[in-house]
């Protein structure tokens, strides 16, 4: 890859230090982070606070009823993946699906629910890899919860625009979220006091034993096995309205929870010269970015200025179409998944054939056997809006698409965390009242067809979006990063990439540099839209960019000059110990920080 002149713009200075970084999308959770650096805990220990606390800051993004993926490496030792996604429900069956007459699954409500697994995935990574007790890194969030968050203008719009839905048919989330049948005030304190509630019961179940490990393990079993068990297994029973325009009851049980216990998995590791891409296995859509690196990986791509090319643009787009082609022919949360061809260079070789001077128009996974759900068909050239600021898209009856949020992570030591918790979000599914958070929705992710790897079955984790990723130099971990995005995530991150690794911006000059993504291919969410030549920029690639893609035969759509992503990245320079930190400035609320 060239790059002519980097001398591109950014929105803040890349950050520089030796004591620790934290960058997230909300400046709570990045201060948070850094005070338990500060106190003395690890980088472990500040991912942990820092989740926590964007579960209350956030919450249109995710909650604590939602899931965590993370990969980690503790210093001195190789990459992990912490999957803290649940299973879907024993009753959840394709049958029982059909016998609604439901051909997907809807995207809000009760019956997308999966097992709820960021409790169980924070405190297992908290018990093995930290320093910290469970009330020092909870206590940030609880005092949030209790004394009130200030409300951003994507979460007021939010709450607004489901504000109806509340009022007519869940009532529990009008009585958290709504004021007099209003929205909270961009600027307000908003608090949660039943959350708060919430996790000093399970603080107080857990300190009746002795022992920092075992405490946590008390608290995990209070969630799982405890109260919060009994609380979803009860509401679980009534039914609400969801995006089927019908109310149904949930299928998540008690027994479902206590079943699931979060784990650590290998991680997926691919080599690019000096440098290694690590991400979680295909049961998320992680490695489509290693696809599509792979896919470009003989081509000549450039920046100039700081900016992609109309070229780079193209080839990168036409790259992310047959990656993410081959996710929905062959991700999912099977034994099946051929990942070891996929991710080689020989099948790369063969992709890389395909791409042309123009636009393509059609969705096409490789290899023999490959085969696309039949839905996909049915939702071709719907709206499935461009999903171009990574926050939740909110369409006129109300229907909400949640989103995410991100955390990286890096302190003296080496110990280093990239971690995209999910799901919850308040407007997904309606507020259990005893609790004070609600249930995810990410179950909408499978096929209701037979014989997919991504077909529903019970305890099977759908094929999420989520997609945290980490960065070998010369075999040591060195480099974390992630953005919010949905389907945008590893489109976005390879826009990163590009630029700080192909081109040599820093980590700053990356995260500002113009981005872009397509919507080539099926969404995630409900409805599973797509428009197969749709392709959104950044206004800032220039005019002459702009009109070059359009004559390729993309359908442009210019997204404004600071739009797309919300990306944020660590690095540790392995031998001076120097950690640097950035963070996304479209939005105006994620930073980073360090010293």
């Amino acid at each position: 890859m060239s790059a002519a002149n980097p001398s591109a713009f950014t929105t803040r200075p890349e950050l520089v230090g030796t004591h620790g970084m934290v960058a997230s999308t909300h400046w709570l959770a990045s201060t948070a982070g850094m005070a338990v650096l500060e106190d003395g805990g690890n980088a472990f220990d500040a991912a942990v606070a820092a989740g926590f606390v964007l579960q209350v800051a956030e919450p249109h993004l995710n909650g604590p009823g939602g899931q965590v993926p993370a990969i980690f490496a503790p210093a001195g030792g190789g990459p992990r993946v912490l999957c803290g996604q649940g299973g879907a429900p024993a009753a959840a069956t394709i049958g029982h699906f059909d016998d609604l007459g439901l051909k997907l699954i809807p995207g809000s409500g009760l019956l997308s629910a999966t097992v709820p697994g960021a409790w169980d995935a924070w405190l297992l990574l908290l018990r093995d890899y930290g320093t910290k007790s469970l009330r020092e890194v909870l206590g940030y969030a609880i005092s949030y919860a209790w004394n009130g968050i200030p409300i951003l203008g994507r979460i007021a719009s939010t709450i607004d625009a489901v504000s109806d839905l509340f009022t007519t048919h869940w009532p529990t989330s009008a009585q958290l979220w709504l004021s007099g049948g209003d929205a909270p005030t961009v600027g307000s304190l908003h608090s949660n006091r039943v959350l708060a509630r919430t996790w000093e019961r399970l603080l107080g179940e857990a300190e009746t034993v002795s022992g920092r490990e075992e405490q946590i393990d008390a608290a995990r079993r209070a969630w799982s096995q405890g109260f919060v068990a009994e609380a979803v297994d009860t509401f679980s029973r009534t039914a609400f309205r969801d995006d089927s325009g019908r109310d149904h009851a949930g299928l998540l049980t008690g027994d479902d929870l206590a079943s699931w216990e979060a784990s650590y998995e290998d991680a997926v590791v691919a080599d690019f010269g000096e440098w290694s891409l690590v991400k979680c296995g295909a049961w998320t859509q992680g490695p489509t970015l290693v696809q599509q690196l792979r896919i470009l990986e003989e081509l000549d791509l450039s920046y100039v200025d700081g900016k992609p090319t109309a070229r780079t643009i193209h080839l990168a787009t036409e790259a992310a179409k047959l990656a993410f082609a081959d996710r929905e022919a062959w991700y999912g949360d099977s034994g099946d998944v051929p990942i070891d061809r996929l991710l080689s260079r020989e099948y790369a070789a063969h992709r890389r054939a395909l791409i042309g001077d123009e636009a393509s128009d059609r969705l096409r996974p490789g290899g023999d056997g490959a085969r696309l759900p039949e839905m996909i068909e049915h939702t071709r050239g719907t709206t499935a809006g461009s999903g171009s600021i990574g926050e939740p898209t909110v369409e006129p009856q109300g229907r909400t698409r949640g989103d995410t949020v991100h955390i990286d992570v890096v302190d003296a030591a080496g110990n280093i965390v990239s971690a995209t918790p999910s799901g919850g979000w308040l407007q997904s599914s309606p507020t259990i009242p005893g609790l004070g958070f609600c249930l995810d929705s990410r179950a909408q992710m499978f096929w209701l067809e037979d014989g997919l790897p991504n077909s529903l079955a019970p305890g099977k984790r759908p094929r999420i979006t989520l997609s945290p990723s980490m960065a070998l130099r010369d075999g040591e971990p060195t480099l974390a990063f992630g953005t919010p995005g949905g389907d945008q995530q590893d489109q976005w991150q390879l826009c990163f990439w590009l630029a700080h690794v192909g081109a040599g911006l820093n980590l700053q000059e990356s995260i500002d540099a113009p981005a872009w993504h397509t919507t080539a291919f099926p969404s995630s969410f409900y409805p599973r839209s797509w428009t197969p030549k749709e392709l959104v920029v950044e206004s800032r690639v220039g005019e002459e960019a702009l009109a070059d893609l359009a004559d390729r035969g993309h359908d442009v759509v210019d997204a404004g000059p600071w739009a797309l992503g919300r990306l944020s990245a660590v690095s540790r320079d392995p031998n001076g110990g120097t950690l640097r930190g950035a963070a996304n400035a479209r939005g105006m609320q994620g930073y980073a920080v360090g010293r």
